[in-house]
Order: structure tokens, then C-alpha cells, then sequence
């Protein structure tokens, strides 16, 4: 069972990061539309690929912070702190203006796919982050074969996100805009409310 739920937090850390749109997953949803959903696919499973690499070296550094019994009430702060950061960031993202016209150039869309999700900055910083919060509440094992299980979970739930985006893509596309406000509100409140609640539960 434990192996599981190492599966289903990566799954669900992944689908919930991503699920906002924004660069992967809009580009996914055009190539959807301008060259057909086998090329889409392509593309998610390009960026999938780098989210397994991505969440592996996340759990790398969070397991070099949490070997430090000194540090854990420090990251468990600091918990309160990215959930505050995450709520802060999509916030913002709900006031932005997403553009879904942009033409997609590039043929080889599996390495598009790779290529675009290696630059996307943010992914390391919000693997280690929440995962440094699942460790110091004891959620999760920073231990093989459990790593191994939570990145395949991560790539998962990133083909799945990116998937959803590429079904749904005729009628995202119409409705883009009232998508990403109301998605990115949901997610600041969500983040807000557990780092809340995390600061709560450090002060009792």
C-alpha cells in the first residue's frame, strides 16, 4: 500500500503543479489543434519525460536536507513559506491574460516536448518544496525503491495533465481565459489554506 500512495502523491503533485495553464500545457493544447492529437501526445510525453529527471533531482536535494534532524522544524517553516510563495504566484498568474493563437513551428514535437520542459525553471523548486513538506509530515520515504515510485508517479501525472489539455482542447481553446482565472484562484486559495493551517499546526 505504501508503495502506492508514493505513486499517487507523485501523481497528484504533478497533475495539481501543472494543471494551471501555462506554457507546457497550452502548447500542448495548440499542437492538439494545429497538427492533430498523435503529435500532441508526442509532445506530452516529451515534457513527461523531463518531469521524471526533474522530480529525481528535487528528491535528491530533499533528501540531503531532511538527513539533518536539526533542520527539519527549519524546512517545516519553510513549508509555510512556499505554500504562501505558490498561493502568491498563481494569484498572480489569475490576473494574466493567457495567449492560445501563437503557431507551433517545430515538427519533432516529442523533442519539442523535452526541450521546453527542460527550461521550465519552476519545476525543480516545487518538487523540492512540497516534497520537504511531505517528508517532515511523514507522508512520504525518501528511500529506494520510493523515489524510484514517486518520479514514475510525477511523469504520470503529468502525461494525465497534459492529456486532459489535449482531449479537452476544443473546448479549453473557447474558453481559455475564464479557465485560467478561475483555476489559478482555486490553486492561491488552496495554497493560502494549507499554509495556513501549516502555521497553525507549528504554533500549537
Amino acid at each position: 500500500m505504501s508503495y502506492i500512495l508514493h505513486v499517487l502523491y507523485g501523481v497528484v503533485m504533478a497533475y495539481f503543479g501543472l494543471i494551471s495553464p501555462g506554457m507546457l500545457n497550452m502548447t500542448a493544447l495548440k499542437i492538439r489543434i494545429n497538427s492533430g492529437k498523435r503529435e500532441s501526445v508526442k509532445f506530452a510525453l516529451g515534457a513527461s519525460t523531463i518531469v521524471f529527471f526533474q522530480a529525481g533531482i528535487a528528491l535528491f536535494f530533499a533528501d540531503y536536507f531532511t538527513k539533518n534532524p536539526k533542520i527539519i522544524e527549519i524546512l517545516k517553516i519553510a513549508g509555510v513559506f512556499v505554500f504562501f510563495a505558490l498561493a502568491i504566484f498563481f494569484f498572480i498568474l489569475s490576473r494574466k491574460k493567457i495567449d492560445a493563437k501563437s503557431e507551433t513551428t517545430s515538427k519533432n514535437y516529442f523533442i519539442r516536448g523535452v526541450a521546453m520542459s527542460s527550461v521550465n525553471m519552476l519545476a525543480i523548486p516545487f518538487y523540492l518544496g512540497l516534497s520537504i513538506y511531505l517528508v517532515s509530515v511523514n507522508r512520504i520515504i525518501i528511500a529506494q525503491p520510493y523515489i524510484f515510485l514517486f518520479v514514475i508517479g510525477a511523469a504520470i501525472g503529468s502525461f494525465l495533465l497534459f492529456y486532459t489539455y489535449i482531449y479537452f482542447a476544443k473546448i479549453i481553446i473557447m474558453k481559455v481565459s475564464f479557465i485560467a482565472t478561475n483555476i489559478n484562484i482555486i490553486l492561491s486559495i488552496l495554497f493560502l489554506g494549507l499554509g495556513i493551517l501549516t502555521l497553525i499546526k507549528l504554533l500549537t
